[in-house]
């Protein structure tokens, strides 16, 4: 790679990077392209985030630049679409059947200030054509994301600091986020210090905020409360056509959200509760504090009529009693007393933790809720080291016990097995985490207020009518207090269904019944559905190909299904990436077979916008007539018709100069634009800014 001394010199003193994603050109000298702009355009419907993200950088240097493109990807969010637009003109990313290829540009250790931006699970992409100097380069980046929901708030967070790889000021940054909820929304609120205008009117509110010459140096964080009282069960659904279905699982898609109503009298299951603790060597400093200070925390929220025991391990493993002991303030006090005593030191004996720990829940019945919170930031070094080996051992364990029991796993820092960790909590009715080392005890303590109070477990789910098919996640969590539980699925033919969530609490057995109606038609506000679908399906056959040797012949098929759903449903995985190889591009006349829809709404870009913005639409063939946009103010009033000829597939834009009809300015506010395509008519939101 070409980078004049002089320059490389220059940009060292002042390093230039971008909210949001990172144009890198050397990741070693962190020298990244400059930003100038950079837009996040957010659309949630009950709790399902999409997430438009555009930066537009300039290149300053005398030579041009070659750029591989970075973005700190959400944890639970998937990456559903990215283009760019270069010499004038718009280029889409096609979806390749490779992994993504994580070499950054530059010879030597990468800078560690842009290894902790770009997070755990970044996103890449390779810029094919060099940027030519003095030119200008704008990216753009969708995902969707399920955002984390406890006790009706949730909370949505965009990565906008960037103050560990940029101090200079952006020309402009501007954060919109519009949010439609069937459960009414009591208060919405900007958790980050950007003086965000809000508004709320109860099913629809929304965020709106700009500033110019200014750095990036907070995230975007935002938190909504829904009304408490109006539990249950709330749908979305959507059907396509079968035609243009790549597969034959039907042209409906669903996803359902269910919290239990408290109306119901849902009673409270004890709990029978096991806290292991690594205490290795590698828990020095400041995780061994944070151990202590979670552990304690979780002894201190117990439940009356719960019982408890502490396991810690290193090379050899202890426990704080023999047997699970009643909770009473005795107990609390001496079992706080023994936590306090932590110290790390030895080897990490995890097979040993869970021989000790799990025969002691033989006293245990199905009654309770019999719990293991489990917590690592090492590789297994003593004992059973495979994982196989320890799998295997759990596995015996929980069969003689003969009793429920859920495992959830933590592992801290990058030095953890995650697939055994994983399998522990699949394969036993919980779920597994992993953290960065400052997290531990956040993650633990908020977690566990989330557990305290099961109310529903070895959850199962049916339909009546049977009309419902590729339902996930599997297998189904169990329900807590204050906690939802998101399904999403196939079906073939609309029908009003009953939805049966069953499940044992105290022993008993019990279930839940709710109403769903499974659309028949289009419903344009929910194209997403079939990304959700697909990225809900990917985690669950992930989880199976992370059980299997990766080269055995059943490993080989789920993988190559993983690849096939990533390529038909456009939602990258890890065997999956962007790519602008023209050599697998999708043509004009291959475009209706490899997409599932015919046509579709792409947004408007910018928004907020002033004085013109693009209104972006994609379809699969030419169309015989013209397209028509109307504009309407939010008075309902028609203020502009715009006309688009399409002749070709692929994506077509058509601009709004801001002005309404007599060629007079439009006032600033939120105006709605209709696209009628003939078999739906499509809407969207745009915001002027004057």
């Amino acid at each position: 790679m070409k980078v004049h001394t002089r320059l490389l010199t220059a940009f060292l003193l002042v390093r230039l990077a971008n909210a949001g994603g990172v144009a890198i050109i050397d990741a070693v000298n962190a020298v990244y392209l400059p930003i100038q702009t950079s837009e996040v355009s957010v659309e949630v419907e009950s709790q399902v985030a999409v997430v438009r993200t555009t930066q537009s950088y300039h290149n300053p240097f005398d030579d041009p630049q070659e750029i591989k493109y970075g973005f700190p990807m959400p944890g639970e969010a998937s990456a559903t679409g990215l283009r760019w637009r270069l010499d004038g003109a718009w280029h889409e990313a096609v979806f390749e059947p490779a992994p993504q290829d994580t070499t950054l540009p530059g010879e030597g250790e990468i800078d560690s200030n842009l290894r902790v931006f770009l997070g755990e699970w970044p996103l890449y992409f390779d810029m094919e054509d060099p940027l030519q100097p003095d030119s200008n380069l704008v990216i753009e980046l969708s995902y969707v994301e399920l955002l984390p929901y406890s006790f009706g708030n949730v909370n949505f967070r965009y990565p906008n600091d960037m103050h560990l790889v940029q101090q200079m000021p952006l020309d402009l940054q501007s954060f919109q986020l519009q949010l439609h909820s069937q459960r009414s929304i009591e208060d919405i609120v900007m958790l980050s210090g950007q003086d965000a205008d809000l508004s709320n009117d109860g099913h629809f509110a929304q965020a709106l905020w700009q500033d110019f010459e200014i750095p990036a140096e907070e995230d975007y964080e935002l938190q909504y409360s829904l009304d408490l009282d109006e539990l249950g069960l709330f749908g979305l659904s959507t059907m396509i056509a079968d035609s243009l279905l790549p597969d034959e699982h039907g042209g409906g898609f669903f996803v359902f959200i269910a919290e239990p109503d408290p109306s119901q009298e849902i009673e409270v299951m004890d709990k029978v509760f096991t806290l292991i603790v690594d205490r290795s060597g590698s828990m020095s400093g400041q995780k061994i504090v944070q151990a202590r200070n979670a552990s304690s925390f979780v002894v201190e929220h117990l439940n009356e009529g719960d019982r408890f025991n502490i396991v810690d391990f290193s090379t050899y493993v202890q426990c704080f009693r023999d047997e699970h002991v009643d909770y009473n303030a005795q107990t609390e006090a001496e079992a706080l007393a023994y936590i306090s005593g932590f110290q790390a030191n030895g080897s990490t004996n995890i097979s040993g933790a869970f021989e000790l720990a799990i025969p002691q829940f033989a006293a245990a019945d199905d009654s309770t809720a019999n719990i293991i919170v489990f917590f690592t930031d090492g590789l297994p070094t003593a004992g059973i080291t495979d994982t196989e080996g320890i799998l295997n051992l759990v596995n015996n364990l929980v069969d003689q016990n003969e009793t429920l029991l859920s495992i959830f796993t933590f592992g801290i820092g990058a030095d953890v097995n995650r697939q055994l960790l994983t399998l522990l909590a699949i394969r036993n009715n919980g779920l597994a985490e992993f953290l960065d080392d400052e997290e531990l005890e956040e993650c633990i303590t908020n977690f566990y207020l989330r557990i305290r109070n099961p109310v529903l477990l070895n959850t199962t789910l049916s339909f009546v009518p049977d009309v419902v098919t590729e339902c996930y996640p599997q297998p189904l969590p169990s329900l807590y207090v204050g906690e939802q539980m998101i399904v999403t699925g196939r079906y073939a033919q609309a029908a009003e269904v009953t939805v049966n969530l069953a499940g044992e609490a105290f022993g008993q057995p019990v279930e839940y019944s709710y109403p769903l109606a499974l659309a028949d038609t289009a419903n344009t506000d929910y194209q997403f559905l079939t990304k959700v679908w697909a990225k809900t399906k990917i985690e669950h056959l992930l989880v199976l190909y992370y059980a299997l040797d990766p080269e055995s012949d059943e490993a080989r098929a789920l993988r190559d299904e993983i690849i096939a759903l990533s390529l038909a449903w456009g939602v990258i995985s890890p065997f999956t990436s962007f790519g602008d190889d023209p050599e697998i591009s999708i043509g004009e006349d291959e475009w209706a077979t490899e997409r599932p829809a015919a046509f579709a709404l792409l947004g408007n870009y910018p928004n907020p916008f002033n004085p013109r913005t693009a209104i972006r639409i994609m379809v699969a063939h030419a169309l015989d007539r013209p397209l028509v946009v109307k504009i309407y103010n939010l008075q309902g009033q028609l203020v502009r018709v715009l006309v688009l000829d399409v002749t070709r597939a692929g994506i077509h834009e058509l601009t709004w100069d801001g002005a309404i009809s007599g060629g007079r300015p439009a006032p600033s506010g939120v105006y709605i634009y209709t696209v009628d395509f003939g078999e739906a008519v499509l809407a969207g939101r745009m915001v002027l800014l004057r």
